[in-house]
């Protein structure tokens, strides 16, 4: 699974890199060294836009963990942060999304865990790993989004609707299956317009537009166990910890 990411770029720098035509500077979010569930994220995507009528490349902050629209409570998106390629088109919570609410996800990496075992009078715990393309680009990470509306709230509340995301993951490979069995699947630059286009929904000409990060080429390395709790954030959390047991 993908449970913890990190998200630095500022949104203009988002704005230049995806071809986004409008957002909102009110809605700016800050840096985070420790996204977590729950988490408001920066998403791209293409809805038709109010005003013109015309469709119009957008960055948006989505609270991450889909609520499919029909939950009876949004605490379901909880689970919901992951969906997995294998069956996403077929899932109900996430067909209708894959179908015509793709998104983009941008992270600079993301965090993974391996167990390590007691020993040396040491308790067994879990190390995490910083994975991230080793040429350092922009993790452009494939994700669906959805609409939940609040029943117990008026027509014309803008609190009424909540809009969230989640990340699709595919088996991991190369050292990044060594920590964990899951990994984000990703976007080719080249093929950010075909995702996006909310009126492309077969599924086989789809899929051939989801990759694995960096097509494999990803640095794994450990990190200090702080990144362990969500209180904490701050570039300090990308430092390695040189006292991290090997990958096995």
């Amino acid at each position: 699974m993908c449970g913890r990411f990190v998200s630095t770029t500022s949104p203009q720098d988002l704005v230049s890199l995806f071809g986004v035509s409008r957002w909102d500077p009110a809605e700016a979010l800050a840096p985070s060294w420790n996204t977590a569930p729950t988490d408001p994220v920066w998403a791209v995507l293409e809805r038709l836009d109010r005003d013109t009528g015309e469709l119009a490349r957008q960055l948006r902050p989505l609270r991450w963990g889909l609520v499919p629209s029909w939950a009876k409570d949004p605490a379901v998106g909880a689970r919901m942060i992951n969906a997995r390629s294998e069956t996403v088109h077929e899932k109900p919570a996430f067909r209708k999304a894959f179908a015509a609410r793709r998104c983009l996800l941008p992270a600079d990496g993301y965090y993974e865990w391996a167990p390590v075992p007691a020993a040396d009078g040491r308790k067994a715990y879990k190390q995490p790993y910083f994975i991230a393309p080793a040429d350092g680009t922009l993790l452009a990470m494939a994700g669906l989004y959805e609409f939940w509306r609040d029943p117990t709230r008026p027509d014309g509340d803008p609190l009424a609707w909540l809009t969230t995301t989640t990340i699709i993951t595919t088996r991991a490979t190369d050292d990044a299956g060594r920590v964990h069995d899951r990994m984000p699947l990703t976007v080719h630059q080249d093929d950010f317009d075909a995702w996006l286009d909310p009126d492309r929904t077969e599924p086989a000409r789809l899929r051939p537009l989801l990759h694995t990060p960096a097509g494999g080429h990803l640095t794994v390395r450990p990190v200090p166990t702080t990144v362990n709790s969500v209180r904490n954030n701050g570039p300090h959390l990308l430092d390695e910890a040189p006292d991290a047991p090997p990958l096995l």
